[in-house]
Parts: C-alpha cells; sequence; structure tokens
C-alpha cells in the first residue's frame, strides 16, 4: 500500500467543491466494470493520486456501503460528497455521479423503442441477452466467494435462496429477512433498534409530491425504492426482485425486454442499477424513467444523509453487522438463482448456448471490459440471424 494514503487529514489536497463533483461526473461517463471497479477507481484516483480523501474517510465510507442496502458504488460517492461539503456534497456526488449514465439509458430506450421491431436490432438483442447471462453468472461466482468464504451458515442461506429464486422466479423478500434474522440469531444478540430506526427515516412527507397524481408514476417509484432497500454490494442483487415484480407481478415488460433492460445496464458506465430508468421508459416514458431512478436512488441518499452523522456509533455493532452478512448471503443466493430464471428466456437454441458458454469463458479467463464482450455478442447475434 502507498504510503501516500497514510496522510494525516491536514495534509491533503483542498480541492473546490465543483473540481470534486467534476471528478464524479467524469467517472459516472467513462467508469465501467461494476461496484467494485467503480470503488477501487475511487481509492486510486481519489485517495492514492489525488490526496482529496484521507484514508480513513474511505474506509469508512466503503464499509457504510456494504452495510447499508443500496448498490454499493453509488452509496460510497454519496459518502464521500458528504464528508467533503456535507448535505451539499452528497446531493451534488449524488447527481453528478448518476445522470450520465441516466441519460445514456434514455437514449437507448428511445432507440430500443423505435427500433426494437426491426430485424438488426432483434438480431443485436438475440447475442446480448446470451452474453448477459454469461456475465451474471461470473458475477454471482466473484461475490459468492467474496462474502460466503467458509461460513456454512451463509452457504445454507445462499443455498436456500438459490433454490427458491430459480424455483418460483419470484423475490421472496421474507426469505431475505429471514435470512438476516437466522444470521443475527446463531452469530449475535439480537438487535431490533438499528432496522427500526432506518425504516421511519426512508420517505419523508410529500415525497410523492413530485408525481402529482399520477398513479403509474407513483407505482413505479414505490416499486422501485422498495426494490433498492435488498441490493447489497452489487446492483445485480436487484435482478432477481425485478424480475419478479416488473414480469410476472406488474407484467410491464416482457421475459425477453427485461434481459435487454439488463443488457442495457451492461453497455452503460456508472451504477448497474440504472437498468430501471430502461424499464421506467418502457413503461411511461421519460416520466417513469424519471420516477424509477428517484425510486431506486432516493433511499440509498437518505440513508447516508441521514445515518452518516452518527455512523461511528454503530458500524461495529455486532448484531447489525451479523444481520447484513445474513442479508448479504441471501441476496448473492438469489443472483445465482436468477442466472436460472433468465437463461431459461435467453438461451434456448445452440447459437445462444454458445455465446454464453465463450462470453463466460472469456470472462473467467481474461480481464475483457463488459462492453467489448457485448459489441462482439451484438455482432455475433447480427451475424447468426442474419
Amino acid at each position: 500500500m502507498s504510503a501516500e494514503i497514510n496522510l494525516p487529514a491536514h495534509e491533503l489536497t483542498r480541492v473546490p467543491l465543483p473540481k470534486f463533483v467534476g471528478y464524479f461526473l467524469w467517472l459516472g461517463t467513462v467508469g465501467f466494470g461494476g461496484p467494485i471497479a467503480l470503488a477501487g477507481h475511487m481509492q486510486q484516483d481519489l485517495v492514492d493520486k489525488r490526496r482529496w480523501i484521507s484514508k480513513e474517510d474511505y474506509v469508512e465510507g466503503l464499509a457504510l456501503a456494504q452495510l447499508a442496502p443500496g448498490p454499493l458504488a453509488a452509496q460510497l460517492a454519496i459518502y464521500l460528497g458528504y464528508i467533503r461539503a456535507g448535505v451539499l456534497g452528497a446531493t451534488a456526488v449524488g447527481v453528478a455521479f448518476v445522470l450520465p449514465s441516466f441519460l445514456m439509458v434514455l437514449v437507448l430506450s428511445a432507440a430500443y423503442v423505435r427500433f426494437g421491431g426491426l430485424p438488426w436490432m432483434q438480431g443485436m438483442f438475440y447475442g446480448i441477452g446470451a452474453a448477459v447471462i454469461g456475465i451474471i453468472a461470473r458475477s454471482a461466482f466473484k461475490l459468492t466467494k467474496l462474502t460466503l468464504g467458509k461460513d456454512k451458515l451463509l452457504w445454507g442461506i445462499f443455498a436456500v435462496l438459490a433454490v427458491s429464486t430459480a424455483w418460483t422466479s419470484r423475490e421472496i423478500i421474507w426469505l431475505f429477512l429471514l435470512g438476516g434474522v437466522v444470521a443475527l440469531l446463531v452469530k449475535a444478540l439480537p438487535s431490533r433498534m438499528q432496522a427500526a430506526r432506518t425504516s421511519s427515516l426512508m420517505f419523508p412527507p410529500g415525497a410523492f409530491a413530485i408525481f402529482g397524481t399520477n398513479t403509474t408514476l407513483i407505482q413505479i417509484f414505490l416499486y422501485f425504492a422498495k426494490a433498492g432497500m435488498f441490493v447489497f454490494g452489487s446492483g445485480l442483487a436487484v435482478v432477481p426482485f425485478l424480475y419478479g415484480g416488473v414480469v410476472q407481478g406488474h407484467h410491464w415488460l416482457t421475459d425477453h425486454q427485461f434481459v435487454d433492460a439488463v443488457a442495457v445496464a451492461m453497455i452503460t458506465p456508472g451504477p448497474v442499477v440504472i437498468t430501471v430508468a430502461f424499464i421506467g421508459y418502457l413503461v411511461a416514458g421519460v416520466a417513469g424513467a424519471t420516477a424509477a431512478a428517484l425510486g431506486i436512488f432516493l433511499p440509498v441518499y437518505l440513508v447516508v444523509v441521514l445515518l452518516a452523522p452518527s455512523y461511528k456509533r454503530w458500524a461495529k455493532n455486532p448484531q447489525l453487522n451479523a444481520f447484513v452478512r445474513g442479508v448479504t448471503a441471501a441476496a448473492t443466493g438469489a443472483i445465482a438463482g436468477a442466472v436460472v430464471v433468465l437463461a431459461r428466456r435467453s438461451v434456448y437454441d445452440w447459437p445462444t448456448t454458445l455465446i454464453c458458454a465463450v462470453s463466460l469463458g472469456v470472462l473467467f479467463c481474461w480481464k475483457v471490459p463488459e462492453p467489448i464482450l457485448i459489441g462482439c455478442a451484438a455482432v455475433a447475434g447480427l451475424l447468426l440471424r442474419a
């Protein structure tokens, strides 16, 4: 580890807030590779090279992002913004980090709606859908190694959620909570205070006023806000929830449209959960995309802003940590089960099987950026469909 990152706070480089926010605008525009890669960029750029953030603040932000629900990279970015300039910094950084990928998804969504019926776009997503299954499978494998280790209890929770998700093709929220409770009972004394405090802070009065009386937009916002509360670590953890509600519950999307939505998230930079904007656009246009994005990110923002001041007091709470580890194991199992669910819709003949297998093999053998892999799969799909 570089000696630079151990410098005390008073030796950090002072930087104007617009320049600090500009970094996150840049990272949100070019940052590929998922939450771990984005968090790594923040450490290398802000801690090691530029010395804008201390090592201690970065580590505390990373721990908060792992403990609290919400997409890890976005949560870490918002926390670092809070450390730099309070609520104003958290707000500016959060918007700057999410905005580029949100705008890209809007453009792709409009193109999808406009040209989705044309053979060339169908051919592209024929290949892309199969490659996405390989990418999700690889991500599930990496998360499993990272979060479970050799803990037999966590492996048991993982297995239950993997099987239940693959079998029912639905989000089973009470099983997620049960996984956390089981880990809590086994590993630490029960404590419900943290959960009660968090749930009371999620939606302040008037949170839905921006949607007026449009019940569809309110429904979209509430659904994605609920889903966002069960994203731990990787944005892909939201996929099993979204499939059950978006396809089977509300019938907003078809099976293939849902896989295409995940693919759109893979080919854009920034947080993976931005896939919700694509879903919202297909349901209710730009307003639906905005409602979905607010739903997934607003609870994350509120968690950081409201809990950051008292974070040091509860971060090392053994009961909270045990609960979160159990929920994380459940989320990882749900991702593994979602691979099976989505594969049944996207890998159904020998060309898609081949594309999926090659994608998975490439990811295990080489560090190929996901957008490049998806681009190659799109070309393969076009050639095979032609």
